[in-house]
């Protein structure tokens, strides 16, 4: 079973969330993209931090429009809390979970994440149309892969 550590950060382009990661631990952090996909990525991280000697952080990116203060998201943070707890016990190995309230989900993990992170990105099949459109799970991990960092496509079916 897993061990679920919580961990709320608030972002926004003023405050800086602080970096991520334990010290100089080996970890694999997963991006809660939709649960099917996460469900998939998490099984994939599992693997990999078993095989590494590491530990799996969840990363649950919240936007809270700007019209709510950001302490205040649209979904309290106790429902969100109670579904990620749910998705991380699935998981085979230790998980950390952060669920981070932000403006905008790609600064606040350029913020989050430390330099050439592996990252694990659950990702829909796509359909016909996927090869001509990259889906939001695709145009994320280029973008982290722009920043360096090392992603690894989880595929749910």
């Amino acid at each position: 079973m897993a061990t679920i550590h919580w961990t709320p950060q608030y972002c926004s382009t003023v405050t800086p969330c602080r970096e991520g990661g334990a010290g100089g631990q080996v970890e694999v952090v997963v991006v809660h993209t939709a649960i099917p996909a996460t469900l998939v990525a998490l099984k994939t991280a599992a693997t990999l931090a078993k095989g590494l000697s590491a530990r799996v952080r969840l990363l649950v990116p919240q936007v809270v429009p700007y019209a709510l203060p950001l302490e205040t998201p649209p979904v309290p943070i106790s429902f969100t809390e109670r579904r990620f707890r749910t998705v991380a016990e699935k998981a085979a190995v230790e998980t950390t979970v952060e669920i981070v309230l932000c403006r905008d989900i790609a600064p606040a993990l350029e913020t989050l994440l430390r330099p050439r992170s592996l990252i694990v990105v659950g990702a829909r099949s796509s359909s016909w149309w996927g090869r001509a459109w990259p889906s939001a799970e695709t145009r994320l991990a280029r973008r982290l892969r722009r920043l360096g960092h090392q992603v690894v496509f989880a595929n749910s079916h």
